[in-house]
């Protein structure tokens, strides 16, 4: 029986991917810091001797844009020394590794979806530990899916839907930036997608290892983003909030450039591992109905 290890069960992909193996009878198990740091090897090891995974899912990272710029040391430290070591490790155990990367490894001047072959550019400090944690991995580990996401949600944790649920009961207007386009993500759709290639490798002998590129389908602004987050949510609950301004990211109080356009291409997926991503605004629905109506 395939048993999965699944690293960064607090965060938003993670709890996701323990809710779904629970009710697909995965045999798994599910951690975090304290209990395990991918940052120190000897730890690494001791859980794979102790659980003997047949895949390990690596779903932990430093995902704070913003801290990262003035935590380089930390930041590194999880999205590239982690990979690092758990590459290793698998490799020594003869074990598949699924890693989840990010389209910030992409400078978003393209004006178009990124291919998993296009050249990498990170603009800061999180974009550029997650190239290094995604290009050690490739040198270290053959057998292992580097799988890109963006503008990840989900009912679990801290992420921009519930964030501007929260300001739509502060505040009458609430300003959103309206020229970095990308492609929301939901994190159950994720998972799902993660769990599909886990099946994948389980039935099949030629596995197509690599990487890939999975987000919601179709491209928006965060403004845009926001304003169909309130109109959904409006259907459930009233808010304080009367508008949602755009405003350029030059009006937008941070000192870290972030990528105008960072859309990612699904076709690779789809073709390799017969994943279709869902319309955002469609998962977006099925999301915030769980976050609004939840007992």
């Amino acid at each position: 029986m395939m048993k999965l290890l699944i690293i960064g069960s607090k965060g938003q992909l993670g709890w996701e991917l323990s809710r779904q193996c629970k009710r697909s009878g995965f045999l798994y198990l599910a951690v975090d810091l304290p209990q395990l740091d991918i940052t120190d090897q000897s730890q690494v090891e001791n859980a794979f001797v102790d659980f003997k995974p047949s895949v390990v899912i690596n779903a932990s990272a430093y995902t704070n844009v913003d801290k990262a710029e003035v935590e380089p040391m930390s930041a590194f430290s999880v999205n590239s020394t982690g990979p690092a070591n758990l590459a290793r490790l698998c490799g020594k155990y003869k074990i598949p590794l699924i890693h989840i990367s990010t389209d910030y490894v992409f400078n978003g001047t393209k004006g178009e979806s990124y291919l998993e072959t296009d050249p990498v550019s990170p603009l800061g400090i999180y974009g550029k530990s997650k190239e290094e944690g995604e290009s050690k991995l490739r040198s270290i580990l053959k057998e292992h899916i580097i799988l890109r996401t963006s503008w990840l949600y989900g009912v679990h944790g801290h992420n921009f839907v519930k964030t501007m649920l929260g300001l739509g009961n502060e505040k009458k207007i609430v300003k959103v930036v309206s020229d970095q386009y990308g492609s929301p993500t939901c994190a159950a759709d994720l998972a799902e997608a993660v769990l599909t290639i886990v099946g994948s490798i389980r039935n099949s002998l030629e596995n197509s290892w690599g990487t890939y590129h999975y987000c919601g389908q179709g491209v928006t602004t965060w403004h845009g983003f926001a304003k169909a987050i309130f109109e959904i949510a409006s259907q459930y609950t009233s808010f304080k909030l009367t508008h949602v301004k755009a405003i350029t990211t030059a009006e937008f109080p941070t000192n870290v450039k972030r990528p105008p356009f960072s859309a990612l291409e699904c076709n690779l997926i789809k073709k390799s591992f017969g994943i279709n991503p869902k319309p955002w605004k469609e998962s977006l629905e099925t999301t915030i109905e769980r976050i609004l109506t939840a007992s």
